[in-house]
């Protein structure tokens, strides 16, 4: 196998988004406002040091909805200021604190409702200073990573929608390919993506740790599309959650009782249909209303949280149930660790990751999907084998190649590579139907049995049909693929 990096598809990548217009240039020390839009989008940022320029403290529990339209860049953020109650409203960015009269935000009342002004640059202030309207945030010191390192990273990431069904000016120069020249091309855009999500899960392990890169990798991996902002705000608190526990298995009903108060999600009242749900409830209750107090202001709204179109599987109380198992493992970092170290048959991979991480017997969990919900006839798991692919793809395997790779081991890079060409595909989506759309014209992946195809189509979109309109125009992607084919054609190859 070639190393990671050295193939035709990151060659590709890469001489598309040094080219002006496309990306900032790698030489320009101020980006522009869309690329702090990117940053902002994803969070790349020392979330545990941030400060307004008046010096206050700052938590961002969700960034907004990114705004394509006029008004705010983004809509329905959630932000806590010092001690002070979660805040909802909006966000806009600019790279400097002047813009915000300049552009006429403070006449303009579709920017009402803005409550943070996001800078590139800016000097702290006084609060009293009447020529700061709101709190402001300057982004060029708490930034998660050096900045080339960003424009690397965020290069491809946009606003993650596929706007159209309608098949991309890419599907005839790709259905050309040899037959050897499709599955290339995709492993190398997924083995593109392994290095950009492993790059992130570094740059977050050098402010926290390893172990607390993991977790917040993998509970954001949990969160589904819709919740990843809150799980993630829940596994940065970590440390406060374990404070006093044993990291004992027997602690999971405590942590539960804390997961789910700190994170707004439970009920004040009884069912009064449930006996076992009650139950649960007053044992719940009982815990977190000795512990509250120690949470402070650290509590979530629950505004945060979203349920629409959520199956009972991937409700977020099961979610939070079962990162408390987790969290009440000692070995549980370890358990990733281990099942690296195991020979296993290709399809013996996902069934073997699943067995170390599913948590023991969870008397209540087992039987319910939700605290609304009426008991389950038969138990049901609280880790699937659908989450465990995302788990896997997200989070573990980027996590492993990447402390792999800092300890400069290249041979468990190649270890962990081969597990993440041989992966079990991931459940078909309806983003998955849209990219095979998109670039195949409905056509089936040429090894549908395998994830790192479905990744390897996802990073193409991300890079490519993000930036683009549903015509394709000025899309680099498809005048890419036409000579390679050409030329593969050619050789017979």
């Amino acid at each position: 196998m070639q190393p990671i990096g050295s193939e035709l598809y990151p060659s590709w990548r890469a001489a598309l988004w040094s080219e002006p217009g496309l990306h900032d240039r790698a030489t320009s020390p101020v980006p522009s406002e869309r690329f702090l839009q990117q940053i902002w989008f994803h969070q790349r940022l020392q979330r545990d040091a941030l400060r307004t320029l008046d010096g206050r403290p700052l938590t961002i529990l969700h960034p907004g909805f990114w705004n394509h339209a006029a008004g705010p860049d983004f809509r329905q953020a959630v932000l806590q200021f010092g001690d002070d109650a979660p805040c909802s409203g909006d966000v806009e960015l600019d790279l400097r604190a002047a813009a915000w009269h300049q552009h006429g935000h403070d006449r303009n009342p579709a920017y009402a409702q803005v409550r943070l002004h996001v800078i590139w640059q800016g000097t702290p202030t006084n609060p009293a200073d009447a020529k700061v309207p709101l709190p402001t945030l300057a982004l060029a010191d708490v930034l998660d990573a050096p900045l080339d390192d960003l424009r690397e990273w965020l290069g491809g990431e946009a606003s993650h929608n596929l706007l159209t069904a309608r098949t991309g000016a890419c599907a005839p120069p790709l259905e050309q390919l040899p037959a050897t020249g499709l599955p290339t091309l995709l492993e190398q855009a997924a083995f593109t993506r392994l290095r950009l999500k492993a790059d992130q899960l570094a740059a977050r392990a050098r402010q926290a740790g390893w172990d607390q890169a993991l977790w917040e990798a993998a509970l954001g991996a949990l969160g589904y599309k819709q919740n990843v902002w809150p799980l993630r705000r829940l596994a940065e608190l970590r440390e406060s959650l374990l404070r006093d526990l044993p990291r004992d298995r027997a602690a999971a009903p405590e942590l539960q009782a804390r997961l789910f108060g700190l994170s707004g999600l439970l009920p004040d009242q009884l069912t009064r249909r449930w006996s076992t749900t009650d139950a649960w409830l007053r044992r719940a209750w009982d815990t977190w209303w000795r512990w509250r107090e120690s949470a402070g202001p650290a509590v979530l709204p629950r505004s945060l949280w979203r349920f629409d179109g959520l199956r009972p599987a991937n409700h977020p109380q099961r979610r939070l149930a079962l990162a408390a198992h987790w969290l009440a493992d000692p070995d549980w970092t370890a358990r990733s660790e281990r099942w690296l170290a195991k020979d296993l048959a290709d399809t013996a991979l996902r069934p073997a990751l699943l067995a170390e991480l599913q948590p023991s017997e969870d008397p209540f969990w087992d039987h319910h999907w939700t605290l609304s919900s009426r008991p389950m006839s038969r138990p049901r798991p609280l880790l699937g084998e659908a989450r465990i692919t995302d788990l896997a793809m997200n989070a573990i395997l980027p996590w492993l190649w990447s402390r792999a790779r800092a300890g400069g081991n290249s041979a468990l890079c190649t270890r962990i590579e081969h597990r993440y060409r041989h992966w079990p595909a991931a459940a078909d989506n309806a983003l998955l139907r849209l990219a095979r759309q998109r670039l195949l014209a409905g056509r089936p992946l040429p090894r549908p049995t395998q994830a790192i195809h479905q990744q390897g189509m996802l990073q193409i979109v991300r890079d490519f049909c993000d930036h683009a309109n549903a015509l394709c125009d000025d899309c680099r992607f498809p005048e890419l693929v036409r000579p390679w084919a050409a030329a593969s054609a050619a050789s017979g190859a």
